[in-house]
């Protein structure tokens, strides 16, 4: 239609046929908007308008996408560990000994194959990684010569021996990973966990390694009867309670220039707090059993109380995670506050 402007006879024509020049809104141009009008991204109401509902629903597609995908992990552990329990379990109680097992093996292996899909390292604890190759060491030396930790079920036949040696593996790849194959990009000045004088920085594991190893030759339970295997096996439930500390105060370290946190490193990091509180599930019913040679029960006490203290530990982290991961958003730290 030519501008009507652009007529000599515009104005009059506009004032005596008024109907044929309203708006119409099969035209192109929209109508023209009145002071303090809302633009329509602005309008709250605007994906009434069909252009603005397209762009809504891909919005929330491409957001129920990604929350899938960070998903996508856990949903196949689920799988995986459903199967586990229905072809290798009798259904008893003490499962939730080989299920925790599976989500750490599970956390781990996921920190692998997230090193080896982004080809870096950044970001990771080599010392929580140390700490848990002793933890897996540890509970082998226990469970490889006695049974008295051992689940009752039939997971507890070779399946629980099976997933702490994968789990112990995967820490070793992943250690491998970190120090040699992707060594670049191992951020190891935010890696400062137990950096005291004169301890080397790269030793700072071993503030948690060695006093654990102390309190667990002191004060372990004797279902094995043996104080070696009795003591590694107390060591190994210790050490874990700790063994995070790392990598929190390495979160810690970075959220004061990035607070964000790869989605895989943050699984992992969930997969150990949550293996954890299973764990724990089946030891408080159970621990009135960790009794020493004495008969005295303050040792299952002990037990469950360092267990309680790792949750509590990563009762920040846990909160944030839940959060960003329901929200389908990268993993968001806060700034300020330290995570430990």
């Amino acid at each position: 239609t030519p501008d009507v402007a652009a007529r000599p006879d515009a104005v009059e024509a506009a004032d005596a046929h008024p109907e044929q020049f309203a708006y119409d809104p099969r035209r192109r141009s929209p109508p023209p908007r009145t002071m303090g009008e809302k633009k329509p991204w602005e309008d709250p109401n605007a994906d009434a308008m069909g252009g603005f509902a397209v762009v809504k629903k891909a919005r929330d597609l491409f957001e129920g996408t990604r929350k899938s995908s960070m998903l996508a992990p856990w949903l196949s552990f689920l799988m995986l560990s459903t199967l586990v329990y229905l072809v290798f379990s009798d259904g008893d109680f003490s499962f939730l000994l080989t299920y925790a097992s599976l989500t750490r093996c599970f956390g781990i292996t996921l920190l692998v194959a997230k090193m080896q899909t982004s080809q870096s390292a950044a970001g990771l604890s080599a010392k929580t990684l140390h700490c848990y190759a002793v933890v897996f060491a540890s509970r082998l030396v226990s469970i490889m010569r006695h049974e008295g930790y051992l689940p009752y079920d039939r997971s507890g036949d070779w399946i629980y021996h099976c997933v702490e040696f994968a789990s112990f593996g995967a820490t070793l790849a992943a250690l491998g990973l970190v120090h040699v194959v992707h060594g670049r990009s191992y951020e190891e000045n935010n890696d400062s966990f137990g950096a005291l004088p004169p301890l080397p920085g790269s030793l700072g594991a071993l503030v948690v390694i060695l006093p654990t190893l102390l309190f667990a030759a002191c004060f372990h339970p004797g279902l094995n009867k043996d104080f070696i295997s009795d003591t590694s096996w107390t060591y190994a439930m210790y050490l874990e309670s700790f063994a995070i500390l790392p990598q929190l105060f390495l979160f810690q370290k970075q959220s004061k220039a990035n607070a964000t946190v790869d989605y895989l490193i943050g699984h992992f990091v969930a997969a150990l707090g949550f293996s954890r509180l299973v764990e724990m599930g089946f030891w408080m019913n159970s621990f009135h059993e960790l009794a020493d040679r004495n008969g005295n029960r303050y040792v299952g006490v002990l037990v469950l109380a360092t267990q309680m203290v790792h949750l509590v530990i990563m009762g920040d982290f846990f909160y944030f995670y839940l959060r960003s991961v329901g929200r389908g958003m990268p993993i968001q730290l806060p700034t300020a506050a330290g995570m430990v």
